[in-house]
């Protein structure tokens, strides 16, 4: 007789006579030999390395890829990876292989290098499926590596290389606009300021001018009314005598004949009838 101590993690397929009896452990298990077989499954997560495959992609180009699957026996239905099929990794293996290449194949390329998250989701809900007949569950797909054929990398390269030397044409070209948008801004606030001084200037320069005009005015006008007020005192003798001071000044000049309106007499009469009354 044999006693298997299994461990919490443990469980064992028993066979008697060749007929399965059922999962058993945790704990000690008897397996009395010719009579009884048995089977041990490990039913914690396990990694499997799928080797790189070489896959052709929507596009036709070849690319190499790969990647890690994670599983684990399902305690519940750990009997059917044990009943259905002979040897559930190797059928993981087999599975994740031809799985991949039916995912690569509707994509493109680039596609393939840009979604690498969208192919391990994929990936894992195809093989869940798949496997789920044998009690078996995929947690996660993790792919390692993705190397296009070198004679793609090499136009990818290039690609890439146009691609950074178009970018920097852009960005030239736009710091280039925004400069000179810039500059057409300024100008055109300088030329707005200017105008603005301008007609600022011509407005002050009219407003002192306007100023300066009333001013005149009113100073022109404070004279006449002065002089008005002057000439309102003023009596006909003193207008005579400033006649007459008028006539000396002319009489000591050099010409010899004097003419004279005969409205003159009318300016001297106030003179004449002073005279007249005083004589008398």
């Amino acid at each position: 007789m044999i006693i298997n101590f299994l461990k919490d993690y443990q469980r064992i397929a028993r066979f008697r006579w060749g007929n399965f009896e059922g999962m058993k452990g945790p704990g000690p298990t008897f397996i009395i030999p010719i009579m009884h077989s048995g089977v041990k499954l490990d039913l914690r997560t396990e990694v499997i390395d799928i080797p790189r495959q070489n896959n052709i992609t929507k596009d036709n180009a070849p690319i190499d890829i790969d990647f890690l699957i994670y599983l684990r026996v399902m305690a519940e239905e750990a009997s059917k990876a044990v009943l259905e099929v002979e040897n559930y990794r190797q059928a993981v293996i087999g599975l994740a292989i031809t799985t991949l290449r039916a995912v690569v194949g509707e994509m493109t390329v680039d596609e393939v290098l840009s979604q690498r998250e969208k192919i391990n989701n994929t990936l894992r809900i195809k093989l869940d499926d798949e496997t789920s007949r044998w009690g078996i569950k995929v947690t996660n797909v993790e792919i390692k590596t993705l190397e296009p054929d070198r004679d793609i990398q090499e136009a990818m390269n290039k690609q890439m290389s146009a691609e950074r030397i178009r970018r920097a044409v852009i960005i030239e070209a736009e710091g280039a606009r925004q400069s000179a948008i810039t500059v057409a801004e300024g100008e055109k606030q300088a030329a707005i300021l200017k105008a603005q001084g301008h007609r600022e200037s011509e407005i002050l320069t009219a407003e002192g001018d306007q100023q300066a005009a009333v001013l005149r005015a009113d100073g022109f006008r404070l004279a006449l009314e002065k002089i008005q007020s002057i000439a309102k005192d003023v009596s006909a003798n003193t207008m005579s005598l400033q006649y007459f001071e008028t006539l000396k000044s002319i009489g000591q000049g050099e010409s010899t004949k004097y003419i004279f309106p005969m409205e003159f007499t009318n300016l001297l009469k106030p003179f004449i009838d002073t005279n007249k009354d005083e004589k008398k």
